[in-house]
């Protein structure tokens, strides 16, 4: 069966080039099909997409487009759904991922955008959710309404299946038209997403299309950043600074980038009754797709004075990565990921072999390792593909002043703590750049509404109207009931 990607209207398949892409990532061999656009039929969805924005997306209720994209996650949600089927079958063949991680991961992200969910992405960025609808009255006075782009450029990356859901929804949730490049990682999911919108109602899948072309191909690139009214883009540093570099000064461009996230185990989690279960939730988040995510910790810090020392502590992370490894086995490797975990783990037993004191946890053939120290001398670049440094710390106050060199690259942290400590703890890593403070377990799971990387998910994309007390008190000048 012939699998085409990407969607678009008003162009005719067969007018459109397809490019086939083979996959081979140890779960067996897949062929899919996506589309490859010259510039005049860009040209074409851009029209397409901005007016249908324009007369359509912009006059129908929030509400609305809230209850589509509720009706197309509960589809997805069901496991008897031919397109959640197509979905575990086709994401473990072209990502490497374990199938059940895959049927688990998926599950738990698209939870987040039923109905209930999504009204909660709106009420975090708009106390009126209303002002996307009409004029409604502003709480400083006057009036504003919020509009958002004609044409939204989203720029994916592919490292996590179905990242792309969580920009497409946030375009569509303030009414704009959204054109967006799917990487050749994972092509799948935002093209199946957008297909299923566009059976449920045609006239907002003329609001969406998605295309790829194979990275280089600069021309179109620029082509879309100068037709864009809003750039958003995720990626590694050195591509966003391209995109910023060729989007136009009058452009908004909205960039995510390299992050470094970690976790930080209080002695209060190091209880001999606690301490399995801490280290459990705390592989997990390394396991959970391999670390390429933003939120994947890659550092931990643990407490000194527990019943369990942080030594032990980083042997039983030891033991639970071997355990996930035999229930959802790491993907195949790629030659440049492969030689990055191999670079890793001789540089950390070359440290061992120094006399830092460093204990190396891993047998040669092993799918992970964790590297231990007594001291914080120093963060080397991670492994990833579960790969973890854990430090001794006297208290975890001390982080704050470890991490602060790292501000503008901080994300998530993952804390196992008492209430007290919790509190303290975030407020001070707030100060130092942390974006997110989660329970282990739980760091690559955000909620809904999460504010990413500090950011608004809505608010960010929107221009606001207002109109002024002043404009409104001068109008009753000119009212038909003014004697």
């Amino acid at each position: 069966m012939r699998l085409n990607l990407g969607h678009f209207q008003g162009i005719k398949n067969d007018a459109v080039e397809w490019k086939t892409f083979s996959f081979d990532r140890g779960k067996g061999p897949i062929e899919l099909f996506v589309p490859q656009f010259t510039e005049n039929q860009l040209l074409i969805l851009c029209k397409q997409v901005k007016q249908a924005s324009q007369t359509y997306l912009k006059n129908m209720p929030v509400s609305h487009v809230v209850d589509i994209i509720d009706t197309v996650t509960s589809s997805l949600l069901d496991r008897s759904n031919p397109y959640r089927q197509q979905a575990e079958y086709i994401l473990p063949k072209i990502t490497g991922y374990d199938p059940q991680m895959i049927r688990l991961g998926l599950t738990n992200y698209l939870k987040i955008f039923r109905k209930a969910e999504l009204n909660k992405f709106l009420l975090e960025d708009f106390s009126n959710p209303k002002i996307l609808d009409e004029i409604q009255p502003l709480q400083k006075g006057g009036y504003g309404r919020a509009y958002g782009p004609d044409l939204l450029f989203h720029i994916w990356a592919g490292n996590v299946p179905g990242l792309p859901l969580w920009s497409l929804i946030s375009g569509l949730l303030v009414k704009a038209g959204n054109i967006g490049k799917v990487s050749s990682s994972e092509p799948l999911m935002a093209s199946l997403f957008a297909k299923m919108i566009s059976e449920i109602d045609p006239k907002l899948g003329d609001c969406i299309a998605i295309v790829f072309w194979k990275g280089g191909s600069n021309n179109l690139e620029d082509f879309l950043l100068n037709q864009a009214d809003l750039v958003l883009a995720y990626g590694n540093n050195d591509t966003l600074k391209q995109v910023r570099d060729h989007t136009p000064i009058t452009t908004r461009c909205l960039t995510y980038g390299h992050k470094i996230s970690f976790g930080m185990i209080s002695r209060a989690a190091l209880k001999t009754g606690k301490s399995w279960t801490t280290a459990h939730q705390a592989a997990y988040d390394i396991v959970r797709y391999d670390q390429q995510g933003c939120y994947s910790p890659q550092i931990f810090f643990v407490e000194q004075g527990g019943a369990v020392s942080p030594e032990q502590f980083a042997q039983f992370i030891a033991r639970e990565l071997e355990n996930f490894e035999r229930k959802f086995p790491r993907r195949k490797l790629n030659t440049q990921e492969i030689n990055n975990f191999v670079s890793w783990r001789q540089a950390e037993e070359l440290k061992a072999f120094s006399g830092e004191k460093r204990l190396i946890i891993a047998e040669s053939e092993s799918s992970w390792g964790v590297s231990y120290s007594d001291t914080v001398q120093e963060l080397t670049p991670p492994g990833l593909n579960r790969t973890v440094q854990i430090f001794s710390v006297e208290s975890l106050y001390e982080v704050t002043s470890i991490m602060q060199p790292y501000k503008n690259f901080l994300q998530t942290v993952g804390i196992a703590a008492s209430p007290e400590e919790l509190m303290k703890l975030s407020d001070a890593l707030g100060k130092i750049g942390v974006t997110r403070i989660s329970a282990l377990g739980h760091m690559t799971t955000p909620e809904a509404g999460w504010h990413h990387d500090g950011r608004f998910n809505l608010l960010d994309l929107v221009s606001v109207l207002e109109v002024d007390r002043t404009a409104e008190t001068a109008a009753e000048a000119f009212s038909t009931y003014v004697d």
